[in-house]
């Protein structure tokens, strides 16, 4: 089954996280992604290892692989004059121009809006920057750790008051992920634009934006409010006014969140679930109010309850809860979460199995495949371009490709 973007070509002039994983989308989606990779170095993230306590040694390398997949690589060097024909070329025949590089270097490589636009005026020039496209810090670079996680405001939202430092991001790439999706969407409504109208449009997408958005709801409510949104100490059980909002404790140390909004709706079939059938018409439960008021009394009932069986034996008996529920998980335990892999929101790449975009068509799976090796498929490129060997050898020769 093809892909909605079939036909599409995308020529992503980017490194890291974040710009990269809009293409490793835009891929998933149907689109035919050529990487540019620096001629010698290559994509710096190619380099990372170590990632928190944790230590890749080898290949495959997910730092790589994640946003990464199903592209190929061409290595280039745009600082060579033929190198930069090379790269004009490929220009002329693609639909968007991805690109992670800051005003600066851009307009130092020639390969910013007009110079792109010059050789292909009807192409899609899409920019990932870190704190937006305007504004006197449009100049700047940044990481998802610092324009997302930590300027956006959700650094802070998350840390509890008192707490020394801040809560960091769950793992790497956190921002750049999402941030990434964003662009693609971007991207893609630019190429339906264009196919109505013929109109190309230049597409941003910054980290800080990203992250802001990510945390609109809370932004939205604290500026009405005049007031911080301040996070509940860790362990604590949830909402102080409904019971079935919160964390609770199974038999095997692990944990059951309820999200339950309306206590009263849910409230009789948790307990049936539950064993404490004696507790339905309890007064102290029969009205929001009460359940509101009686909330620490509730908390402690069914703290007990749920501490009489393991994980498995609820989530068997809890098939049938009416109310929302779920385990809490690790990412190991997900990747091996039956609905995730009814859904195969994770999917094969080669060697590896690497989560698939979000989004799906006609009920499918998205396929992909590995990342590619450092400029593996430069001579590839190189000859559909129409270029004979000798051409080939001279643009080697040069220092232009790899």
């Amino acid at each position: 089954m093809s892909g909605p973007l079939e036909g599409i070509r995308v020529l992503e002039v980017a490194m890291y996280g974040f710009v990269p994983s809009a293409g490793a989308v835009l891929g998933e989606w149907g689109a035919e992604v050529i990487k540019v990779e620096h001629a010698v170095t290559g994509d710096p993230q190619r380099g990372l290892r170590q990632t928190g306590l944790l230590r890749v040694e080898g290949d495959p390398n997910p730092n790589i692989e994640h946003a990464n997949r199903g592209k190929r690589s061409i290595g280039l060097d745009m600082s060579v004059p033929e190198g930069k024909e090379v790269l004009l070329e490929l220009a002329k025949r693609a639909d968007v121009f991805l690109t992670s590089f800051l005003p600066g270097h851009r307009q130092k490589f020639g390969i910013d809006v007009e110079d792109i636009r010059a050789v292909n005026p009807k192409i899609i020039y899409a920019r990932g920057s870190a704190l937006g496209p305007r504004g006197e810090e449009s100049v700047k670079g940044g990481y998802d750790m610092t324009a997302f996680w930590c300027r956006a405001g959700t650094a802070r939202t998350i840390t509890p008051p008192d707490t020394p430092g801040m809560v960091g991001p769950p793992g790497p790439a956190y921002g750049d992920t999402i941030s990434g999706t964003n662009l693609a969407g971007g991207i893609a409504a630019a190429l339906l634009k264009r196919e109505r109208t013929g109109e190309p449009s230049v597409v941003d997408v910054s980290l800080l934006g990203s992250g802001l958005w990510a945390l609109g709801h809370t932004v939205a409510l604290t500026n009405y409010l005049g007031e911080r949104m301040e996070a509940f100490p860790p362990g604590t059980q949830g909402s102080p006014f409904n019971p079935l909002v919160g964390l609770y404790p199974t038999a095997d140390d692990r944990y059951i969140s309820f999200v339950m909004m309306q206590p009263t709706k849910f409230w009789a079939d948790v307990c049936r679930h539950m064993d404490l059938e004696d507790l339905i018409d309890d007064p102290r439960f029969a009205t929001a109010e009460a359940i509101a008021e009686n909330t620490a009394t509730a908390n402690e009932i069914l703290t007990e309850a749920m501490q009489k069986r393991t994980l498995p034996e609820w989530s068997e008996r809890f098939t049938t809860l009416a109310g929302p529920w779920a385990p809490v998980q690790d990412t190991l335990q997900a990747a091996q979460d039956s609905q995730i892999r009814a859904n195969e929101y994770l999917v094969q790449a080669g060697e590896m199995e690497l989560v698939s975009n979000p989004v799906q068509f006609d009920v499918a799976a998205p396929s992909t495949g590995p990342a590619p090796g450092f400029a593996e498929q430069t001579d590839d490129i190189l000859q559909e371009l129409g270029l004979d060997w000798d051409r080939i050898i001279e643009l080697k020769t040069a220092g232009a490709v790899t």
